[in-house]
């Protein structure tokens, strides 16, 4: 897999994702894009959105959560950024990463294009 870059865009802010993991989740994720999709807060560590369809995480390995970390949900098939670090779980599954945590935290209640840069 090629690495891809994707980028969260509302009318003020920008967020560049780098795809960097080659599993079922990165790929089901990228051939849905474009897409549009509300962030919300979920538990003060992750912002989270759902897709009209789930993503498909099967087979994909587990993550222990860092700042940064683009993942999907497995059991939900949504997807979302953490802004706090959380200990291994099977169920979230890396598929990239971002350093742009300010603009993360600006995607909450926001209406965000999805699209590859590339």
């Amino acid at each position: 897999m090629t690495v891809s870059i994707v980028h969260f865009t509302t009318d003020t802010t920008r967020v560049e994702v780098t795809m960097s993991e080659n599993n079922a989740a990165t790929q089901d994720f990228l051939s849905k894009l474009p897409m549009t999709v509300t962030f919300e807060d979920f538990h003060g560590k992750e912002k989270i959105a759902f897709p009209d369809e789930r993503i498909d995480a099967t087979g994909a390995p587990g993550m222990a959560a860092e700042i940064g970390d683009f993942f999907c949900y497995a059991p939900w098939g949504n997807f979302g950024f953490f802004y706090e670090p959380l200990a291994f779980s099977d169920d979230n599954i890396r598929m990239g990463r971002t350093d742009n945590i300010e603009g993360v935290q600006a995607l909450d209640g926001q209406r965000v294009r999805i699209s590859r840069a590339d």
